[in-house]
């Protein structure tokens, strides 16, 4: 479902240095509820009694007590270790139907899709990622500094901007979307672009000393194509603690969460649909060849923006497990407990909670294979790694993408062709959904350049 804010571009102030520190090195109490180098144990402290608090008062509200304890992955012989034996990742075999409607008719059409498919988002609206309010506010974007530069001898220019995102309605709460662009200039036409969620580690023009390009990124622009790197804790803080802080805390004006209010994982893909609204007004970006990537934690916003932004025109979920890709019926690696502890449960509408207390996976309305569904028909690949990254259950990412296929086949795509789980490094890739295991473990960079090729099938 497409979300409309109105954009304001200014191209002032590229040399404003004081502003830009200001900007992209926030005040100590903003630093508090977001994120730090290298956080004091003290400052770790302070960040879980808050997460704490909030979670209990989550808890509160929704009548629990207590929760079950979620997968232990670093002690073997706890009574609750993590569970990596396939013999036992089912318990719940069978997942509920994308393609029947509440009312037990089928869906038959693509007209009746459209339909079923807003039933889905209101269930994982109101149980697992939350509602984004009717009002927020728009964003003015302002690029606060431009520089010619090179990737492996192609020009491009990098552009650093700040999405200023209005708060006359709660002045208390500052928020700055953090985002850099980099455009090949050889190129005539317009650009695609490939968007990434990222911890932020910016490459510097004329500085190659202190950070080395990622690979993807100079494969982009031998394409033609532009890249964007979106800083997420820039939008919202990735713990409870900063729930008072960024989106969420400007909407709330300083109040709780409700349960079906949302948490970060919407709050991030929020932001990446109004870098999508800028895109529309740059004349030298094709908006309508924009895909979204990301890893782990930002491959769960990631498989959430494609999700809700119709706009977005592919995919790349990588390692994105519990929350994400991932299965919530499967007990495998990381699992519902786990998220909606006191850790990770920001992530997710408070309503997600009770599945890990007065109710089970089991009775979740819905799973993931509908989140990947609502893809449809737009391409996406799954990405996952082998040892390393079992805790976000690489078969039970494959089995999701598997049973969104009859959706895509239905809206005359290609699913991924089988269910068997392939082999390892052996991809997936001739449907519109593809999937593909690297034998690296927990990371992005080796499925990267199969995604690329797999996306330049519909940037031509």
């Amino acid at each position: 479902m497409m979300e409309k804010v109105s954009v304001h571009t200014s191209l002032s102030g590229l040399n404003k240095l004081t502003q830009m520190k200001k900007l992209f090195f926030p005040t100590l109490l903003f630093i508090a509820v977001t994120a730090v180098a290298q956080p004091s144990q003290r400052w770790r402290d302070s960040i879980a009694n808050l997460n704490n608090e909030d979670h209990q008062y989550m808890m509160k509200q929704l009548g629990i007590t207590s929760l079950r304890p979620g997968a232990n992955g670093s002690d073997p012989k706890a009574a609750n270790a993590v569970n990596y034996d396939e013999l036992k990742a089912n318990p719940y075999p069978h997942l509920p139907e994308a393609l029947i409607f509440k009312s037990g008719k089928k869906v038959i059409t693509s007209k009746d899709w459209w339909i079923r498919r807003k039933e889905i988002i209101e269930d994982f609206d109101r149980e697992i990622y939350g509602r984004v309010p009717a009002n927020t506010p728009k964003v003015n974007w302002e690029i606060i500094q431009s520089a010619d530069t090179s990737y492996e001898g192609i020009a491009a220019t990098q552009q650093k901007l700040i999405g200023h995102v209005v708060n006359t309605m709660n002045p208390s709460v500052t928020v700055n979307i953090q985002l850099t662009l980099v455009l090949p200039k050889a190129v005539k036409q317009k650009s695609p672009v490939v968007m990434e969620f990222t911890w932020g580690n910016f490459r510097r023009p004329g500085d190659t000393s202190r950070i080395v390009t990622p690979e993807w990124q100079v494969s982009c622009l031998k394409r033609g194509w532009a890249f964007a790197l979106l800083v997420p804790t820039s939008i919202q803080a990735d713990n409870g603690a900063g729930l008072s802080q960024g989106i969420i805390g400007l909407m709330n004006k300083g109040e709780r969460r409700k349960p079906e209010d949302w948490g970060s994982l919407r709050a991030w893909a929020w932001g990446a649909s109004r870098v999508l609204d800028y895109f529309e007004t740059i004349k030298t970006i094709d908006a309508k060849k924009v895909a979204i990537s990301g890893h782990s934690r930002y491959g769960k916003a990631a498989l959430v923006a494609m999700a809700y932004d119709t706009r977005f025109t592919a995919g790349y979920i990588s390692s994105s497990g519990e929350g994400g890709a991932s299965l919530y019926r499967r007990h495998y690696g990381e699992i519902t407990e786990n998220v909606a502890g006191s850790n990770e449960y920001h992530w997710m509408a408070g309503n997600f909670i009770k599945y890990a207390g007065l109710l089970s996976w089991n009775d979740l309305p819905i799973d993931a294979h509908e989140l990947i569904a609502l893809s449809a028909p737009r391409p996406i690949f799954i990405g996952t790694g082998d040892k390393g990254d079992y805790w976000a259950d690489p078969k039970g990412m494959f089995m999701a993408a598997a049973a969104a296929g009859p959706v895509y086949t239905l809206l005359g795509k290609k699913d991924l062709g089988t269910t068997e789980f392939p082999k390892l490094e052996t991809g997936l890739m001739n449907g519109d959904i593809a999937f593909r295991q690297h034998k690296e473990g927990h990371v992005m960079a080796p499925n990267w350049i199969y995604f690329l090729d797999f996306a330049e099938r519909y940037f031509k």
